[in-house]
């Protein structure tokens, strides 16, 4: 909480020192006849605008290492996860003796490729697809695509059933 404290402070000095400066140039270029600050006044300003600014440019550095910190976490946490998934998709087929050919397409199914599509990837007849595709899902003891899906995302989601009811 005091992180936003001292950034609205430095924030409102910053936004009164530049309130200043703009109606000092207004001031000048509009003619308008009003009497000379006290140079002390002007001067005070003028620390307090140079204070500002340099936190400001200090608050902004840290935010961006910050945020450049957070992304780096979350790329690898990303990372992590892809190659979880893979570790999973990998024991899965292999647990179920897919051979080669409906690896590839059962990856493919999984990415949500078309039937057309992995034929025209794989360079076979749809009919060859659909066939190994039906020989994935009775290996793998499902019905369709969202069915296998679903059985890696239940593998790398935690069930908790108490924090689902909780939403």
């Amino acid at each position: 909480m005091t992180n936003w404290v001292l950034l609205a402070f430095i924030l409102a000095v910053q936004i009164i020192c530049a309130a200043f400066f703009v109606s000092q140039i207004l001031i000048t270029v509009l003619g308008l006849n009003i009497g000379p600050f006290d140079w002390v006044y002007i001067e005070l300003i003028e620390i307090g605008a140079a204070i500002g600014l340099l936190l400001g440019v200090v608050v902004g550095g840290v935010a961006l290492t910050q945020s450049r910190a957070r992304t780096v976490r979350a790329e690898e946490a990303l990372r992590l996860a892809r190659s979880a998934f893979r570790d999973v998709l990998e024991e899965r087929f292999s647990e179920w003796e897919l051979t080669d050919a409906e690896r590839d397409v059962a990856l493919f199914a999984i990415k949500g490729f078309s039937t057309q599509d992995i034929a025209g990837f794989r360079e076979v007849s749809e009919g060859t697809v659909k066939a190994q595709t039906n020989s994935i899902y009775r290996k793998a003891g499902v019905s369709g695509r969202p069915q296998l899906l679903s059985l890696f995302i239940d593998e790398l989601v935690e069930d908790d059933p108490v924090q689902f009811s909780r939403a």
